[in-house]
């Protein structure tokens, strides 16, 4: 990759950056914990942020966001500090995109391209390299900026980078509309192939669990924990990002599938609401939604209403959605008060369980925990099988409580304690 400077096409690992925070007026979170995740977003892609700077706005400028004062004093504090990069946490507007890298002197990035460059490094499937590609290209597509990132570039780019002409420009729009109708197209067929996967997993008899949670609050983690794997597990935002999925066993319940999902982040991009929707389709299949949350983090409530707002900007959460159970992680990083003070707000609720993924504390409770809730509402069914039809008493035995089978003739007759959930499933699967 070359140099990130100001006719770069892409982001250098190790690459000197600045981090500059607009604030106006209410936030939920810290200025220190929200300068801290912008510089952890950074690092997800190798930058090195050497100054964090938060910048009171009174009134954002159209033109450049910032005002003319405050432009120079982030350009001397870029040059002082040799950075080659401003990163500004906030959305910004083409237009006031292009002024700053002027008045900087630097290359600028907002949050929303920060975090389409890290989806870009990160996708590995072929339908999370699809979905970060049209997102990129919606972005773009206002901008027509020369400096394309390393997504195009990986790819073979696609041949629309040419001077500031406006029969260029125009030809430019051109071809990105094309592209994003082919990559529609594309992602289309790739959600026809996933709902028919997942009616296949519908009629198979084992439910489904989605773990969901603020980017680095221990979901990969726990997900390892839980189903033995080596998923990718780093103190790194969004060291997740395509869907993945294993068979568990938890008590009373032989099988069951558990999925690992990307982590959430306050004001994630519309783009990435909107791409990564068919990503999130595992939730909005699931059974039961686990909650992960990071208890050491000291802005986590506010982190647990983010994932909740997105959770219902993708039309996950409400009465339509899957049952939601918070898992309160990392308490190996709490002091020993504050973890019996959680242990004691957890004990008063039955949507909750306290563990830490990192060392295994609690994990077994979540186990119990998540299986009764899973068998939750479950009832006595009277059912009259075949004698001869082993499988199907097979599979009672499996996914429910057998209180009794006797054998009447050429029939036998169960009394099986099942979820309706279940109940629906052992239909469905006579019936295929």
């Amino acid at each position: 990759m070359s140099g990130f400077d100001r006719d770069a096409d892409g982001v250098t690992r190790g690459a000197r950056a600045i981090v500059a925070l607009p604030e106006r007026g209410e936030n939920a979170r810290t200025t220190e914990a929200r300068l801290a995740e912008a510089a952890g977003l950074a690092a997800a892609i190798g930058i090195e942020v050497v100054d964090r700077i938060a910048v009171k706005l009174r009134e954002p400028k159209a033109a450049t966001l910032f005002g003319s004062g405050q432009v120079e004093n982030l350009a001397t504090a870029a040059r002082m500090a040799e950075a080659e990069l401003v990163i500004v946490d906030a959305a910004l507007s083409p237009i006031q995109q292009r002024n700053l890298e002027k008045g900087l002197s630097a290359k600028v990035i907002d949050r929303t391209g920060l975090i389409l460059e890290i989806f870009g490094e990160r996708a590995a499937t072929a339908e999370g390299r699809l979905q970060v590609e049209l997102a990129h290209l919606d972005y773009q597509a206002g901008r027509l900026v020369r400096s394309w990132t390393h997504l195009e570039r990986q790819r073979g780019g696609f041949g629309f980078l040419g001077g500031p002409g406006e029969t260029q420009i125009e030809a430019d729009r051109r071809l990105i509309r094309d592209r994003i109708a082919k990559l529609k197209r594309e992602l289309e067929q790739v959600a026809r192939t996933r709902t028919l996967h997942r009616s296949r997993r519908q009629k198979a008899p084992w439910p489904t669990i989605a773990l969901v949670g603020y980017t680095n609050a221990g979901k990969s983690t726990l997900f390892n924990r839980m189903t033995g794997a080596a998923v990718m597990a780093e103190d790194l935002l969004f060291a997740t990002l395509d869907p993945t999925m294993r068979q568990i066993g938890l008590p009373g319940i032989d099988k069951a599938i558990l999925s690992d999902t990307v982590g959430f982040v306050s004001d994630l991009p519309t783009q990435l609401v909107a791409a990564f929707r068919a990503t999130l389709e595992e939730v909005v299949a699931a059974d039961l939604i686990l909650h992960v949350r990071d208890m050491s983090h000291p802005d986590s409530e506010a982190q647990a209403a983010d994932v909740l707002t997105v959770l219902g900007e993708i039309g996950i959460s409400g009465e339509e959605g899957a049952p939601i159970f918070e898992v309160w992680n990392k308490i190996d990083l709490l002091e020993p008060s504050l973890v019996d003070a959680a242990a004691n707000e957890a004990a008063l609720r039955d949507d909750v369980a306290v563990v830490s993924a990192l060392t295994g504390d609690g994990v077994a409770a979540l186990r119990d925990a998540v299986s009764a809730r899973l068998t939750q509402g479950a009832r006595l069914r009277h059912l009259d099988l075949d004698a001869g039809d082993g499988a199907d008493l097979a599979w009672l035995h499996a996914h429910g409580d057998v209180v009794s089978s006797d054998p009447e003739g050429d029939r036998m007759l169960v009394d099986v304690r099942m979820t309706e959930t279940e109940w629906d499933r052992f239909q469905a699967r006579r019936q295929v």
